[in-house]
């Protein structure tokens, strides 16, 4: 038995210590932890996750496996944490790009270097590029400026053309990138190898591309000044004007050491959103005393809520069919192309579905009320007429289960960082547990929400030509869509949730307003028993509205909805949350680091809720919700 398990692990094992030996050269460090496994990719401090290699790889296998950790080793190697955070733009979008051009340049260093290792990078890249579906992209709303950014950095470091799978994205950019910032493009080059002058240059980059707003005051005299004492001197100012943060930076510096990742957007997101909410208070006192917005009236309460939020214009939003988004032949094709994509989770998910449907179905089992006045007739008590014919009939009466009158509503994040894996398996659990709650008499509501636009669109068109006024609210065009409605059956509206596979339909969330438009359509419908599944992957993200209100003016109104829900509704409401904690919003929520886990997540969820009691309405009943989640 040993001797077969040993030679059944030989053809991998060669290969993983090779990879395992040559990151730990490339990072020096002999401590560095690699591990194989299905799993999404992965570095976090000592410790890397790599896909685990097919049984017959092939030389293309082999090279991005070994791309991706390059990549990783290359970044612990390359990259200072604590230069990176220092340096970083306020902005969400400034930050993207910061944050992927520095990767770039880990990843050039790399290359320059060893003729092998931008081989494997070429080939991570090519790889990742045609997984996201890139290769039909013709507008600038379809492409991420990061990531086309990211590759004309590579291309000016390395000499390296972008890979064929992302040859579009970098070419719908070129042209406006080129002429803007094509001579600070050109100055990375000369300091590649040091990350804090390399990094200044960066912030002069986006400041050429019209992002430098996106900049603290103090940080962008930082950015002017050359000298390394005025920058050392600034620095040391932000650090002051970081609230409470000076005397633990050098704790919190040595934690981000160690729980560093290749992909830092989260970690950094969530510290600047630590900090926005930290100075809430002061932003709604400030919006409040300017009187600039008018009362927002929920549809199920009176009560003022906690902040003022307006809509510049709902003329260019639109609620829509996913049909109507998309033809039949073309979503016939991407419901094709999701089930290939979902074929080796269909197994996981439908043992957890069936899971779901048979403690469903076990409170679905008869039971009876005796001696009733009224109702079905109880044979079994037949005899006590042929004794007594005195006695009168005894009836049974069947007892109603608590679910059968229930309606859910599954409300899907539709925004750009779900692109990939993350909406792929969004779309396949919410395609099955549709089935499954169909069977067990259940009716289900598949929605989603996204923006019509990057950055604006319309509304924001119509903003400046209005002249810019003052605090004009939420700025973008909101696209909210209806992937099958409570009363459709399943077998019509399944094709439709291919459409979440469509190239361009991912773009920005704006969560409070979907949540608050999915809350409508339930209050509307006439079960007994409501409830909302919200799935996310993070906070409401909305460039055009964020850079001309305050930074956390969506989490604000997502967070008064989410009160007026809570405590005010009948509507039960559970969230889950994709990699981001969203646990800080919603009573009832949890958390899943990987998008695989979401299976689980929702049917247990949905599973617990069946079996408790359906919740009252007010603040007692989700309280009780809360401490069970």
């Amino acid at each position: 038995m040993t001797s077969r398990a040993t030679k059944e692990q030989t053809p991998t094992e060669p290969l993983k210590r090779a990879i395992t030996g040559a990151m730990r050269a490339i990072a020096s460090d002999g401590e560095l932890e690699v591990t194989f496994a299905s799993d999404k990719p992965g570095l976090a401090g000592h410790a890397a996750r790599l896909p685990e290699p097919p049984r017959r790889a092939t030389r293309q296998d082999i090279a991005i496996i070994r791309g991706l950790g390059d990549a990783m080793a290359l970044r612990l190697a390359c990259h200072d944490v604590k230069v990176h955070r220092t340096l970083s733009p306020e902005g969400r979008e400034a930050r993207a790009v910061f944050d992927a051009v520095e990767q770039a340049r880990c990843e050039a260093i790399g290359a320059r270097r060893m003729a092998g290792v931008a081989a494997n990078l070429t080939a991570m890249l090519k790889d990742r590029y045609h997984r996201g579906n890139y290769e039909d992209v013709s507008d600038k709303a379809d492409a991420p400026l990061e990531e086309a950014l990211a590759l004309l950095v590579r291309e000016r470091l390395t000499g390296a053309a972008p890979p064929p799978s992302a040859q579009k994205i970098v070419d719908v950019w070129r042209p406006w990138i080129e002429d803007k910032a094509g001579s600070d493009l050109d100055r990375l080059t000369q300091s590649i190898d040091d990350q804090r002058a390399f990094a200044n240059a960066v912030r002069e980059l986006l400041t050429a591309l019209d992002m430098g707003e996106d900049f603290g005051e103090e940080e962008q005299e930082s950015g002017e000044d050359s000298d390394e004492s005025d920058r050392s001197e600034t620095n040391s100012e932000d650090t002051t004007a970081e609230t409470g943060e000076t005397e633990s930076s050098e704790q919190e510096t040595a934690e981000d050491a160690e729980s560093g990742s290749v992909d830092e957007e989260a970690g950094e997101s969530e510290a600047a959103e630590s900090m926005e909410r930290d100075l809430a208070d002061d932003d709604g006192a400030e919006a409040t005393d300017a009187g600039e917005t008018p009362r927002n009236d929920f549809p199920f309460s009176n009560r003022r809520p906690e902040i003022d939020y307006k809509v510049y214009t709902t003329k260019f939003d639109e609620v829509v069919r996913a049909e109507d988004l998309c033809d039949s032949a073309e979503l016939e094709r991407l419901r094709g192309f999701l089930d290939k994509q979902i074929a080796h989770l269909q197994g996981v998910v439908a043992r957890l579905a069936n899971r779901l449907q048979r403690r469903l179905m076990a409170q679905q089992n008869r039971s009876w009320e005796f001696d009733q006045e009224e109702g079905w007739l109880d044979t079994a008590r037949l005899t006590r007429v042929v004794i007594d014919p005195m006695q009168p009939l005894a009836f049974k009466r069947e007892r109603d289960t608590d679910f059968r009158d229930t309606v859910v509503t599954l409300l899907l994040d539709n925004s750009g960082s779900m692109r990939g894996r993350p909406i792929t398996v969004a779309a396949t659990c919410a395609d099955i547990l549709a089935r499954t709650l169909e069977r067990c008499g259940v009716k289900v509501e598949i929605l989603g929400f996204t923006t019509r636009a990057w950055k604006g669109g319309q509304s924001r068109e119509a903003w400046l030509q209005s002249g810019k006024p003052a605090a004009p609210g939420r700025l973008n065009d909101l696209r909210h869509i209806i992937y099958k409605a409570a009363d459709a059956p399943w077998r019509r509206a399944r094709r439709n949730l291919g459409l979440m596979m469509r190239e361009g339909l991912l773009k920005e969330n704006i969560d409070g307003e979907a949540l608050a438009w999915a809350h409508a359509r339930l209050l509307a419908r006439p079960e007994a028993r409501r409830i909302l599944m919200m799935i996310s992957d993070g906070a409401p993200v909305d460039d055009s509205t964020l850079s001309v209100n305050a930074g956390n003016y969506l989490e604000k109104h997502l967070r008064a909805v989410i009160e007026e829900i809570e405590t005010r509704s009948p509507v039960e409401l559970i969230a889950i949350g994709i990699g981001h904690d969203v646990t800080r919003y919603y009573r009832r929520a949890v958390t899943i680091v990987d998008a695989d886990e979401l299976a689980g997540a929702m049917t247990e969820q949905l599973a617990s809720l069946f079996d408790e009691k359906p919740a009252g309405q007010g603040r007692g009943a989700t309280r009780g919700a809360r401490k069970r989640a």
